[in-house]
């Protein structure tokens, strides 16, 4: 594998973990389900070991940026189809527009 790649797939793993912390935080109800505040605990935590990892070799500007579109972009899809969200006109325009700046940022 290409080692410049690997700060990137780091990158895409904190992403990730990142949605998944955010729906365990809303199923956990404050705190007062242990299965959700356990998953919660542990995927917040290897999210940030992740984004520190990506951190040593990418800009934090851009790491931090992509880190966070995925977590917002990922959350609002899965808000949607899990929790019945609404899935508005505006709301999926500005997913979009989250989007063209995750790959703005990843191209400059």
């Amino acid at each position: 594998m290409n080692p410049q790649l690997i700060p990137w797939i780091s990158l895409l793993i904190a992403g990730v973990l990142e949605v998944v912390w955010a729906l365990a935080l809303k199923a956990s109800h404050g705190f007062t389900r242990l299965p959700a505040t356990a998953l919660f605990a542990v995927s917040a935590a290897a999210s940030m070991y992740f984004l520190a990892y990506a951190m040593k070799s990418l800009p934090v500007g851009t790491a931090y940026a992509i880190w966070t579109g995925i977590g917002a972009v990922g959350t609002v899809l899965f808000g949607i189809v899990w929790f019945g969200e609404p899935a508005t006109l505006w709301r999926l325009a500005s997913v979009t527009l989250i989007l063209a700046g995750i790959v703005g940022l990843k191209l400059a």
